[in-house]
């Protein structure tokens, strides 16, 4: 299931040199696809990947499995390789694609330490707090949700941003289980078709960036067709939405000191991660980890000032103790009970390692199948036998089915020879395709588990028929609207 993953999301990288230019250096590569080596990577990475799509049933974390067959099917690749006499390629080849994930890695180190100290301040509490307590309509917050979860996933990642709207739903929805399950599958569509605009919005995104086959500001061709995609099952559906008040409720929520700042300097972080790729040609991480070098300094001093402040959270002493306002020179300060001191290293414990390790062997399966001549074979089937409209549109549906992430990197594995149009295209495919079905993509699957009971695999396909019709009207308007990319 598609993870930002969390977070954020936000998030990532995953790029290759085509086959023919890592050929180049090293041996070339040698098609294994109908050797025994061939047959069995590919059984094992079948029966991993269907292990990650049991996940939910088996309560395994998806990540075990595909590093386990990572592992098999580069030594496989390796033997295979020496019984020919070559023992350089599957080195080179596998360094490649560990340097690929330690980008990738760190990227989305940054991103999701930078979401989790926004958590902890307070930025999304409070969000979700006006919300509720503005008094909207049912219907009125079935469109803010769907709106907010599209402009807020480009920066903050199409799963974050389903969860933090999932909540308001539910918060607001109580009882009425018809209403949040209808906000839940408008939430997922909106998030989705959100971070298809943006390289920051999706795993996918970041992939094709961080590729360097589209320039930052040209995913923002794909603004309306992702307003369409979303829009259209959005009409459709508010028709099934009562237009009635909520049940009465409130909720709480309350920045923390320096919530704000944290904000603008993510902001300020992703600024650099962009300049660094766009003007100084450097990979976009570096820009990422200086930002998150910035956030380790103000954390340092959100630890000097709770010290100052609140000496009793420092020592652990607050048990039995009530809020309270003490005197602190000529400031009254409110302690917290039960108030931790804020420490970085707690944000970034919190990161989805599980999907950091699932990235990981991914990177290393697809790339393992790849060296073994697999992606040369499925390009020339899908590129070459359909076209490359229809091979994107089809990587739309797998992506529903499968999941994007595996099936953008083969294609960006693949490296076929496509105009900026047909880039465009399978951006937004990969991108908005996994919300055909609740499984297809991670904020499906994540929102699946938090209402779990009323969001569901059914309760989605029942509207699936509308989701596809904004799926088609999108790529027709990307169509109509960047003809002249093609």
């Amino acid at each position: 299931m598609r993870m930002p993953a969390s977070l954020l999301s936000l998030l990532a990288v995953l790029f290759f040199i085509p086959l023919p230019a890592l050929a180049a250096g090293a041996s070339s590569v040698h098609d294994f696809s109908t050797h025994w080596a061939g047959y069995l990577s590919l059984a094992i990475f079948i029966i991993a990947y269907a292990l990650v799509i049991l996940e939910e049933n088996l309560h395994l974390r998806k990540s075990k499995p595909v590093m386990v067959a990572a592992g098999i099917i580069w030594t496989v690749t390796a033997v295979a390789y020496a019984q020919i006499g070559d023992t350089h390629t599957a080195e080179i080849m596998v360094r490649h694609n560990l340097l690929e994930f330690a980008e990738l890695f760190l990227f989305l180190l940054a991103a999701m330490t930078y979401i989790n100290t926004m958590d902890e301040r307070g930025v999304f509490d409070a969000l979700r707090a006006w919300l509720i307590n503005r008094g909207f309509s049912l219907r009125s917050i079935f469109w803010m949700t769907g709106l907010l979860a599209f402009f807020i996933s480009p920066v903050a990642d199409n799963l974050t941003t389903a969860l933090l709207m999932a909540t308001v739903a539910m918060a607001v929805g109580g009882t009425n289980t018809t209403f949040v399950a209808l906000a839940c599958i408008n939430i997922v569509v909106a998030a989705n078709a959100g971070g298809a605009f943006s390289p920051f919005g999706d795993i996918t995104t970041l992939m094709v960036w961080q590729k360097g086959l589209l320039q930052f500001q040209e995913f923002f061709a794909l603004f309306v067709p992702s307003v369409v995609n979303w829009l259209i099952p959005a009409v459709i559906m508010s028709f099934a939405v009562p237009n009635t008040a909520p049940n009465q409720t409130s909720a709480e929520g309350k920045l923390q000191h320096g919530a704000m700042l944290v904000v603008g300097l993510f902001i300020l972080t992703i600024t650099m991660a962009v300049c660094a790729h766009n003007f100084l040609h450097l990979p976009p991480v570096l820009g990422m980890m200086t930002g998150l070098g910035f956030l380790k300094l103000f954390g340092y001093y959100l630890q000097r000032r709770t010290h100052f402040y609140y000496p009793d959270v420092i020592e652990g002493n607050l048990e039995g103790k009530t809020l309270e306002l003490e005197e602190t020179g000529d400031r009254r300060v409110r302690n917290p009970k039960n108030k931790a001191a804020y420490n970085i290293f707690k944000s970034m414990e919190r990161a989805e390692w599980d999907t950091l390790m699932f990235f990981y062997g991914i990177i290393l399966c697809v790339g393992g199948l790849g060296s073994l001549g697999y992606l040369a074979v499925t390009s020339e089937l899908m590129y070459v036998g359909l076209g490359a409209t229809y091979a994107n549109i089809l990587v739309g549906v797998l992506s529903a089915v499968i999941d994007n992430i595996p099936v953008m990197f083969a294609v960006l594995a693949m490296q076929p020879d496509m105009s900026h149009g047909q880039w465009l295209l399978v951006t937004l495919t990969a991108g908005v395709g996994g919300s055909m079905l609740s499984v297809g993509s991670a904020a499906g699957v994540a929102v699946m588990g938090q209402a779990r009971g009323i969001y569901t695999f059914f309760a989605h396909l029942k509207w699936t028929w509308a989701i596809a019709l904004g799926y088609a009207a999108s790529i027709w308007v990307h169509f109509w609207l960047n003809a002249d990319k093609f």
